[in-house]
C-alpha cells in the first residue's frame, strides 16, 4: 500500500477564484502577503527568478549572460522564452515597455 496522497486537479471555479483575488489586490504589499500565505519561499524565489528570465530575455541578453545574473538553468531559460515567444502574453503584460 503506497502512502501517497491522490491529489485531484483544481477546477475551472478554483482556478477562476485564484485568478480573481490576484486581480483584486491593490499593492505589492498585498500580492507579497498572498504570495507567502499560499506558497512556500522556495515557490515564490522560483518565480521571481523566471519573472527575471523574462526581463532579460525581453531585452535580448544571451542564455549564458542570463545564467550568471539569474542562476537560472538553461531548460528554464528555454522554457520561459517559450513562454514569451508562444505563451499567453502574461510575461509581456507584466513587464510592458520598461523592461
Amino acid at each position: 500500500m503506497s502512502n501517497k496522497k491522490i491529489v485531484r486537479p483544481a477546477t475551472k471555479r478554483e482556478l477562476d477564484r485564484l485568478y480573481q483575488a490576484f486581480a483584486e489586490l491593490d499593492s505589492a504589499a498585498d500580492a507579497q502577503a498572498l504570495l507567502q500565505d499560499m506558497c512556500t519561499i522556495r515557490e515564490v524565489e522560483e518565480m521571481s527568478q523566471r519573472l527575471e528570465v523574462a526581463r532579460l530575455l525581453n531585452r535580448s541578453e544571451s542564455y549564458t549572460s542570463i545564467t550568471e545574473k539569474t542562476g537560472a538553468s538553461a531548460t528554464t531559460i528555454a522554457r520561459v522564452a517559450k513562454s514569451l515567444n508562444y505563451g499567453a502574453g502574461g510575461y509581456l503584460r507584466v513587464l510592458g515597455s520598461g523592461s
